[in-house]
């Protein structure tokens, strides 16, 4: 009997593991997502571009996949490079508990009928971690022509270029 509570609980904890497991944000659009980058057209050549991650999904990448929607963005448009006029990264903090109540059940015993009783290897202690995810906003605009010698400005194709291999696509995604 044992055996198979003991089972039962392994494929509980295997399955909640497995749920977990996510990982960070991929590169990707927002549209029915909670996560990813999205875009706004303001003028012809300027658009407000934003990236969000989840909470596994470290504040460099956030920055380097707005960067590079940036980049992707100026080229699809016919651009060359693009001037940040304004930047910013959110940073979204809160408290999560990972802790369980105990795994109670009853059973069957022939000798003694129905009885309760609850997996010794379940806590009732509750632990609080700091759960922190980051957002960054930049409004671009886009330019034809090399980017000149404002540090706000950017090389399209050398942001694609550079940042290209670090980008994590959806799975299943080319």
């Amino acid at each position: 009997m044992f055996r198979k509570v003991l089972a039962v609980a392994m494929v509980a904890a295997a399955t909640a593991l497995a749920a977990c497991s996510s990982g960070p944000t991929p590169y990707q659009p927002a549209a029915g997502y909670d996560r990813g980058y999205s875009e706004q057209k303001i003028e012809n050549d300027r658009y407000r571009i934003s990236f969000k991650g989840n909470s596994m999904t470290e504040r460099d990448t956030v920055e380097n996949y707005l960067l590079f929607r940036a980049a992707e963005l100026t080229l699809q448009s016919g651009y060359e490079s693009f001037t940040i006029v304004e930047r910013d990264t959110d940073k979204d903090s809160r408290l999560r508990s990972t802790g369980y109540s105990r795994f109670s059940y009853m059973y069957f015993s022939p000798r003694w009928g129905w009885m309760h009783s609850w997996d010794p290897f379940w806590s009732s202690r509750s632990q609080y971690d700091e759960v922190t995810s980051y957002e960054a906003f930049a409004e671009v605009v886009m330019k034809r022509g090399p980017k000149g010698d404002d540090p706000k400005s950017f090389d399209a194709r050398q942001v694609s270029d550079n940042l290209g291999s670090t980008i994590r696509r959806p799975v299943g995604a080319e």
